[in-house]
């Protein structure tokens, strides 16, 4: 490992460097020292650095006495795993509260929308709450990107010498997250049934939920099952994309599009092992939906974003607003996207400024007025993602490496 936040490995019998790791940290986590008493850090991204956190289990017990074990230490003070121990956030509103301030508390924990609720109510105004999802596809490079989609962004997935053992990493992190993480929760439906539901989620990825067929599957009823994907949904495991409805004498989509966040769990529950695999899967084009579709949502800086869809077929997979102007975003696995009917209605029924079609290739060319096509691998540095997708930028990024 090396100063700053840069992680190698080197094959220990050749010195050969194996992969690099360039984590570049957000700007509140940046700044944290100087500006914030306290900050929690929720999600999945594994740090293995100078400078991030480092997990000390020994002193887990000393916690048993709050006050004593927090009130005298300086500095930046890490607490690890702190969805295990909720009964210290009234404890740390205390110690945020003394002047001078002698310390200063970095939480890490599991990603899960109760616990950020929790912490955000008991220290309000005085903690900053960051959600780290896996690595983007800037972080890894645009050469990474068949990899990067089939294997996800979880670190010790993407990271894996083989597919094999990265397959068998999202094997494990799928049982201990159930079996171990969700209990430590409060989380009391049984393992078995979490997986099981799951795994039909992965099955409806990119489509609009319908809670009938899942609750007949499982034998429960209709609220149990959307109590279920709410569950997912808090603890960001799946996505539920909100359908938009314009005032149109149409009838449009109300229900939620339902996504897994992560391309490499998604594939793990479809059983999809290769690249090979992948391109043939009947899912694959709904699994480069879900994929693009959280890669643009990384950088793309839109004050709010849905799906938009008639039940006579008409059908945009995103739009964005920002500022004030409508921009839709259709992702198609496909060589040489082309003009579609859905693209035409779209247009037209919602007064859109520009249509981005988003694909795995590695040129940009208009498709017509307001119509362009872009690759995934353009829209990966944020200051470019809104020129390209209103078509104010026109540059050819290189090809890429498959």
């Amino acid at each position: 490992m090396n100063p700053g936040n840069v992680i190698q490995a080197l094959d220990a019998a050749t010195g050969e460097l194996l992969w690099e790791y360039r984590h570049e940290l957000p700007e509140p986590l940046d700044r944290f020292p100087r500006a914030l008493r306290g900050m929690a850090i929720f999600g999945d991204k594994i740090f293995f650095d100078t400078t991030d956190a480092h997990e000390e289990p020994e002193s887990l017990a000393r916690l048993d006495e709050p006050m004593t074990a927090l009130g005298g230490l300086r500095g930046v003070v890490v607490i690890d795993e702190v969805q295990r121990r909720p009964e210290l956030f009234p404890i740390l509103r205390v110690l945020a509260d003394r002047r001078p301030l002698p310390a200063r508390f970095l939480l890490l924990g599991i990603a899960s929308r109760d616990l950020i609720r929790q912490s955000s109510e008991s220290l309000a105004g005085r903690i900053e709450t960051i959600i780290l999802g896996g690595l983007s596809l800037g972080e890894v490079g645009e050469d990474a990107l068949f990899r990067h989609w089939l294997r996800g962004g979880y670190p010790l997935s993407f990271l894996a010498r083989t597919l094999e053992d990265s397959y068998h990493w999202r094997r494990l992190f799928v049982q201990t997250f159930l079996e171990r993480d969700l209990p430590q929760l409060g989380v009391t439906v049984p393992a078995v049934t979490l997986l099981r539901f799951w795994t039909m989620l992965a099955h409806y990825h990119g489509q609009t939920w319908n809670a009938a067929e899942p609750a007949r599957s499982l034998g429960v009823s209709e609220p149990t099952v959307r109590r279920y994907l709410d569950l997912l949904t808090g603890l960001y495991m799946v996505r539920q994309l909100r359908p938009w409805h314009e005032n149109l004498a149409k009838r449009q989509v109300k229900t939620p599009k339902v996504y897994l966040r992560d391309s490499g769990l998604l594939h793990h529950l479809l059983g999809i092992r290769t690249q090979k695999n992948l391109l043939s899967h009947p899912k694959s084009g709904a699994s480069w939906e879900g994929y693009a579709l959280e890669e643009l949502l990384k950088v793309a800086d839109a004050d709010d974003f849905y799906f938009w869809g008639t039940h006579g077929g008409a059908e945009l997979d995103l739009l964005l607003f920002v500022d004030g102007r409508r921009i839709g975003v259709q992702f198609k696995r496909v060589d040489a996207p082309r003009m579609t009917r859905s693209i035409h209605v779209a247009l037209e029924d919602l007064a859109l400024d520009h249509v981005a079609v988003v694909y795995p290739g590695d040129r940009m060319y208009p498709l017509g007025e307001r119509v362009s096509v872009l690759p995934l691998t353009a829209l990966k540095e944020g200051s470019k993602v809104m020129p390209l997708l209103l078509g104010t930028r026109r540059t050819r990024p290189a090809s890429r490496k498959k």
